[in-house]
């Protein structure tokens, strides 16, 4: 180029300037000041926050960008900022929004090479990302596009500061895919704060701004070729060896900052509008993390059993403010997402004290009363249903506080037999178990021994309004939600019967002993619960000021091995309740007040089957002595076969073995029995025939005392059947 065309040129690029002096008297862009774009600026996650405001949990809900909290200068390594301007502004301190010299240049190479350069300033970036009609359209800004981007600049630098603009700039512009802002880049391509970046890492995401979806190694001789142009000692294998490692491939993931409530961050900010930055909830931050480790330490425990999976639930009595929802404890990554608290299980002997509550309510009971634990058949339409105890053994006559206490599994049925299937039914609806809609014969008598499948989350609120005295409210995660509806669904007085009976270690030794997980060092009341095949195991107790529940087992529903109550659910209950209630912290908790309507009384059993003991009664079923002979006065009845029960053949047993061995209830050896029109000697057994029969208890004055039918079906060989019920339901624990 010649000296003439030189001063051609140089003329040309003072006048440009002249005419932008004289044209655009710098009018005020409609941009928006720095602490409006701060404040609108909106994280594609968002936290939820612990009761006390503190971060519990991080969430993604925009998939459609990443972008993370907004970062001031102050926090970004000065690296960046130092790379960056090389790289986009290298006279960003010293312009006023537009750096003439660059657009100088950027028209000489137009007119005298045919090459397009970007001339571009920091200011006028940032101006496009604010405004998106300043942007490129069809990859390049027309010249009045560009004419209305410097006017922008020159407005963003009378109302924001240097170091606003280049804040604004790191935390609005995109550096790789999805990308948008320091805070993602930074924590996706090298899993750390702004503040943390070296030179390498800083020249990397400069040379990424021109070139956001560039290959790693296009990236990586960018930012070679401006560290050497910035002076730095920095290999360029290192560099390239870091491009390939965090830029090769699809974008590593963002690693959540905290993340202790997964399940509650999903019900809670889900549905929050994008404006939001945070959803503060009920959960006190501390005590999630550590019911968290408490649960995770138990399966550990556990892991040798079968057991891979929990949950635990915390809630306050007087509130229903959740304190720590964990709903899941395993590790596995098939189930991981699994919500243990509110997943539907098997309940086991955990719905057995709202049942004799019902039946105290109704004065069908007392705690003293006694019940039968011994052999019991029941006919159903699906056959015969014999329920078993854990042990698989009868312990005989006892009291109904023992048979709850310790969780007795036949006195439970006949007390469900006295209650009525249809009234537990509804009262289970009333406390909140919303998957309960069958009738009662859909369910039949294994509902008293936990056949319905509930939710940790409604069996914990159950409970709760068992330790409130029969009034419920629903739970709830929130802290800003309406007051809740409260509802009276059990008697106070028939509750304080229950929690009393969950709260007496004496009277659950039968099962559990003096020592085990479920004594506490103050009053709680507990109960425990495995359902069939231990495939679940709970543990769920009060004291007056919180409701604990944890479940344990597997959410693909295997079986457990050789875990009971004691050693499955409850250690980790007896951590958590115990931690709630540190001594010296406060007043240990104590036995709530005795309601109005409750009398205690002296009372003895005949013969002495239980020690002599104050018992508790509602006012006006005391009973001073319980005699046995009154509960075995009740007339004799057949108790196998039932009435309906349906026999088949079995061609493989010899016709002289297949025999029916008759049983009443209670035995009485002054009754006799008869086969159709035939007596019949119970000792010997009646050899079975096929065809419909009836059996017949007769007095000594052979009068009817009672009747059942029965069939017998064959199978292949002629006449003959043996005693193979069909259809028994598996006994539930």
């Amino acid at each position: 180029m010649n000296a003439v065309m030189r001063l051609h040129l140089a003329g040309c690029s003072r006048l440009l300037i002249c005419l932008a002096l004289f044209v655009s008297h710098p009018v005020l862009a409609d941009l928006p000041s720095f602490a409006v774009v701060r404040a609108r600026h909106t994280a594609s996650d968002l936290l939820l926050l612990d009761r006390q405001d503190a971060p519990l949990h991080q969430i993604r809900v925009d998939e459609e960008r990443r972008q993370l909290a907004w970062t001031p200068l102050g926090e970004i390594s000065p690296a960046l900022p130092q790379s960056v301007l090389a790289v986009e502004d290298r006279r960003f301190w010293r312009h006023g929004g537009v750096d003439w010299l660059s657009v100088a240049g950027a028209i000489r190479d137009r007119l005298f090479h045919g090459t397009f350069r970007g001339a571009s300033t920091v200011t006028m970036q940032l101006a496009a990302l604010l405004d998106p009609s300043l942007r490129a359209a069809g990859g390049r800004r027309s010249w009045g596009k560009k004419w209305a981007q410097m006017e922008a600049a020159w407005a963003l630098e009378q109302g924001w500061s240097k170091e606003q603009i280049l804040e604004g700039y790191l935390n609005l512009v995109t550096y790789r895919g999805e990308l948008q802002g320091i805070q993602a880049a930074s924590q996706s391509l090298f899993d750390k704060h702004p503040a943390g970046l070296d030179h390498a890492e800083a020249l990397l995401l400069a040379a990424l701004i021109r070139s956001p979806n560039a290959r790693a190694e296009k990236t990586a001789r960018r930012a070679c070729a401006l560290a050497q142009t910035l002076l730095l000692d920095i290999p360029c294998a290192r560099i390239q060896d870091l491009a390939e490692r965090r830029m090769d491939g699809a974008l590593p993931p963002i690693r959540a900052q905290v993340s202790w409530a997964p399940h509650v961050a999903r019900q809670l900010l889900d549905p929050v509008p994008p404006v939001r930055q945070s959803v503060r909830s009920s959960l006190d931050g501390p005590l999630q993390r550590f019911s968290t480790e408490v649960l995770v330490r138990q399966l550990e425990q556990l892991e040798g059993k079968n057991v891979h999976n929990g949950a635990i639930l915390v809630v306050d009595n007087a509130t229903g403010q959740v304190l720590a929802y964990v709903g899941n404890g395993g590790n596995h990554p098939a189930t991981r997402h699994v919500d243990g608290v509110r997943a539907l299980r098997q309940a086991g002997s955990t719905l057995k004290p709202f049942l004799y509550q019902l039946a105290m309510e109704r004065r069908l009971l007392t705690p003293a009363s006694l019940l039968e634990d011994s052999p019991l058949e029941m006919v159903t339409p699906r056959g015969s249903y014999q329920p078993q105890n854990y042990d698989r053994s009868f312990q005989g006559w006892m009291s109904v506080r023992t048979a709850l206490a310790s969780s007795i599994n036949v006195p439970a049925v006949r007390t469900l037999q006295l209650v009525g299937l249809d009234p537990f039914v509804t009262r289970l609806q009333q406390l909140g178990f919303t998957h309960v809609t069958a009738t009662g014969a859909y369910y039949g008598h294994a509902l008293a021994l936990g056949s319905v499948e509930v939710s940790l989350w409604q069996l914990v609120n159950a409970y709760r309004t068992l330790a409130n005295g029969g009034l419920f409210t629903p739970l709830t995660v929130r802290l800003d939600g309406p007051s809740p509806t409260t509802t009276r669904v059990m008697s106070e007085p028939a509750s304080f019967l229950v929690t009393d009976i969950l709260a007496d270690t004496s009277a659950r030794s039968i099962t559990f002993g003096l020592e085990s997980p479920l004594v506490t060092p103050f009053w709680s009341a507990v109960k425990t619960g495995t359902s069939k095949q231990m495939r679940d195991n709970w543990c769920v107790g009060f004291t007056p000021r919180y409701t604990v529940g944890v479940w344990v087992g597997n959410f693909d529903g295997r079986p457990m091995q050789d875990v009971s109550g004691v050693s499955g659910a409850a250690p980790a209950w007896l951590e958590l309740v115990t931690h709630l209630h540190p001594p010296g912290a406060e007043a240990l908790p104590r036995s709530p007040p005795v309601p109005a309507g409750v009398t205690s009384v002296a009372t003895r059993f005949l013969p002495p089957l239980e020690a002599p003991r104050p018992e508790w009664f509602l006012a006006g079923t005391e009973m001073a002595v319980v005699a046995l002979g009154d509960a075995d006065s009740r007339p004799s009845r057949i108790l196998y076969p039932g009435d309906g029960t349906i026999l088949a053949l079995d061609p493989d047993i010899p016709e002289q073995h297949q025999r029916l061995f008759v049983r009443m209830e209670p035995f009485n050896a002054r009754l006799h029995w008869r086969m159709d029109e035939h007596p019949l000697e119970p000792q010997e057994g009646w050899l079975l025939t096929q065809g419909r029969h009836r059996l017949t208890l007769l007095d000594a004055d052979a009068q009817v005392v009672d009747t059942v039918h029965f069939t017998v079906r064959g199978s292949g060989r002629a006449g003959r059947a043996t005693p193979q019920r069909l259809g028994t339901d598996p006994p539930v624990w």
